[in-house]
């Protein structure tokens, strides 16, 4: 993929209640990126990342993924290219084996055989889990099972990897290997976050997201050294770490 991997151009969204959750959001993504949405509780971040592939449709406004305009006519392809890894690993751990979990995927768009099993080895040995074929997701530890669902994702081959809290509960042994699973990816990635020293190592670039509205995109680092901007919009740095820190 070349170009914008995602585009998004006035995508606005409202809950059954009518509050606002996007209010006109425009965004580009390129190949390869790697970008951080940041912001506080409620801003919208988990209802922008489920547009990306057809989970939630716009009210108004539009997205492409590769210049496929998402809709319920494109819905098996976006799905195909936007994987998405959800906070709480057991909500896509579901099968008997870690095999049979990272096979599910790939098995139902008709791959079999040789070339399925390839496809489980392959992506059990991107994220570290090699030789765990056989074993009950529900023995691995947490941050096991958080690379076991990042495994899932990659098995569909995927153009863009969202993670949603992809640091959420996991002990600092754990937080690293993913990190270093993260940082190996060549894909188009988008990591929401509140976890903004993890946002700063993987993602070059940000946009912070609050009341439905993109308030700032720019550099990480920047974004994260105007205290001003992160205090106007509830987000925190741990006390006395810096953004210089690498």
């Amino acid at each position: 993929m070349t170009g914008a991997a995602v585009e998004i151009r006035g995508l606005c969204f409202a809950y059954p209640d009518g509050r606002p959750a996007l209010q006109a959001v425009d965004l580009d993504v390129g190949a390869g990126e790697r970008v951080a949405v940041l912001g506080p509780n409620g801003a919208g971040k988990t209802t922008l990342v489920l547009h990306l592939n057809g989970i939630l449709s716009p009210q108004a406004g539009s997205v492409r993924v590769g210049g496929l305009v998402v809709a319920p006519a494109t819905q098996a392809e976006v799905r195909r290219r936007v994987g998405i890894v959800f906070q709480d690993p057991d909500d896509q751990l579901f099968m008997p084996t870690v095999a049979d979990d990272v096979a599910f995927g790939p098995a139902n768009l008709g791959v079999e055989g040789e070339a399925l099993d390839q496809r489980v080895v392959a992506a059990l040995d991107v994220v570290g889990m090699a030789g765990h074929q056989a074993r009950a997701p529900h023995h691995l530890s947490f941050g096991q099972r958080r690379r076991v669902a990042v495994a899932t994702v990659l098995s569909m081959e995927p153009d863009v990897l969202v993670l949603d809290e992809p640091t959420s509960n996991l002990d600092p042994a754990a937080r690293r290997e993913l990190a270093d699973v993260l940082a190996t990816l060549s894909l188009t990635t988008l990591v929401v976050t509140h976890d903004l020293p993890y946002a700063l190592e993987l993602c070059p670039r940000s946009v912070i997201l609050d009341d439905g509205r993109i308030v700032a995109d720019g550099p990480t680092a920047d974004l994260l050294a105007d205290r001003d901007l992160l205090a106007q919009h509830r987000l925190e740095l741990p006390r006395g770490f810096h953004p210089s820190w690498r």
